[in-house]
């Protein structure tokens, strides 16, 4: 089997990471792998948001958990200490689908590289926020984003979890 469609069946969400911080490297051939992923007509309508600074990693998870409904103090990025946030351009139509595709392509890099990942839903409301809003304000980002996915990534503390058996039924050919 060749090492892509290897990865790709592989890699797990993981949901127990150290604290341990990732090289600069590492984290930067994640991001680039998310930058070279297909998007609707080449637009490259998604970006990346990369959160190593603590401070502001601590405050995503909290809104994070808040707006998920979870109990206080859980932290819904397991402990990651990297969080790629993906938004896309609210304007361009396939905005969505874009960014999933840059999420994924981060994922499958992480895995490649000896991290764990997971997708963690709520970068939508988070940005929705006047706080988060003016955050990207702040970085210079202008126009309408959408937040699509918070890419939680660090070393795997533990094992990586067992895939699951595929369900059938869920191929249909046409000859």
């Amino acid at each position: 089997m060749n090492d892509v469609i290897k990865a790709l069946k592989e890699r797990r969400s993981i949901r127990s990471f150290k604290s341990e911080m990732p090289s600069k490297e590492d984290i930067k051939q994640i991001i680039e792998a998310g930058l070279y992923a297909a998007s609707g007509k080449g637009q490259q309508a998604a970006i990346i948001l990369a959160v190593t600074n603590k401070e502001l990693r601590t405050k995503l998870s909290q809104i994070n958990c808040t707006i998920g409904g979870f109990k206080e103090g859980m932290d819904p990025f397991y402990g990651a200490p990297v969080i790629l946030i993906v938004l896309a351009n609210k304007n361009w139509p396939t905005h969505v689908y874009d960014g999933s595709l840059v999420m994924d392509n981060m994922m499958l890099a992480a895995h490649s590289l000896g991290l764990g990942s997971i997708w963690i839903h709520r970068a939508k409301e988070t940005f929705e926020k006047s706080e988060y809003q003016q955050l990207l304000k702040d970085l210079g980002v202008e126009g309408e984003w959408e937040g699509i996915g918070n890419c939680a990534i660090g070393y795997i503390d533990g094992g990586i979890p067992r895939a699951v058996a595929r369900k059938d039924n869920r191929v249909f050919w046409v000859e």
